[in-house]
């Protein structure tokens, strides 16, 4: 009998270990879904102060429509992708366009005076400090759960129940160049 329990008993550990690895791997893939969530809504907030954006300057730069378009169709990509490696490449693109679009307004006196302008760059920029905030919790959320997955034994577990490698949140070569370039001011 007493080989019977001592089986029992291993059966019963090996079981709580599986279910214990398991929850674990559920939780960091509901972390990630959840900081992905926190990135998406910064994104949208984001691209919806765009189009006014877009509009002020129109009224004081609308010779410069190549600039404009671009950003109009860097904020369509944006809206349109649905992965998170399709959400950060548009958004680097959006990135890259917004700071043409502002490099723009420097050669108009009158736009970088325009309060409704200086709101709406505030905003922006408030918006860019939420959304990099947010991308970071997001990438710490993905090493976590893509480390949990790969380490052994929850490498099994997540083999077994096809808990999937999740990208990382990177704003790509035209995001990066933008966000290091350091703007320029002129008195």
């Amino acid at each position: 009998m007493s080989p019977i329990i001592i089986i029992l008993a291993a059966i019963v550990a090996i079981v709580g270990f599986v279910i214990l690895i398991y929850n674990g791997l559920v939780m960091k893939r509901q972390r990630v879904n959840q900081a992905f969530a926190d990135v998406d809504v910064q994104l949208k907030q984001r691209q919806n102060l765009i189009p006014n954006l877009v509009e002020t300057v129109k009224g004081y730069a609308s010779h410069e429509k190549e600039t404009l378009n671009a950003v109009i169709a860097a904020r369509s990509a944006a809206q349109s992708a649905s992965t998170p490696a399709e959400m950060s490449q548009a958004e680097g693109m959006l990135t890259a366009s917004l700071g043409k679009l502002f490099a723009l307004a420097e050669a108009y006196p009158d736009l970088k005076a325009n309060t409704n302008f200086l709101q709406l760059q505030a905003e922006l920029s408030t918006i860019e400090d939420k959304l990099a905030a947010a991308r970071r919790f997001y990438n710490s959320a993905v090493q976590d759960y893509n480390t949990s997955r790969e380490q052994f034994p929850g490498s099994i577990i997540a083999g077994m129940f096809n808990f999937e490698e999740r990208d990382f949140f990177d704003v790509g070569v035209e995001g990066r160049e933008a966000l290091s370039q350091v703007p320029e001011v002129k008195f």
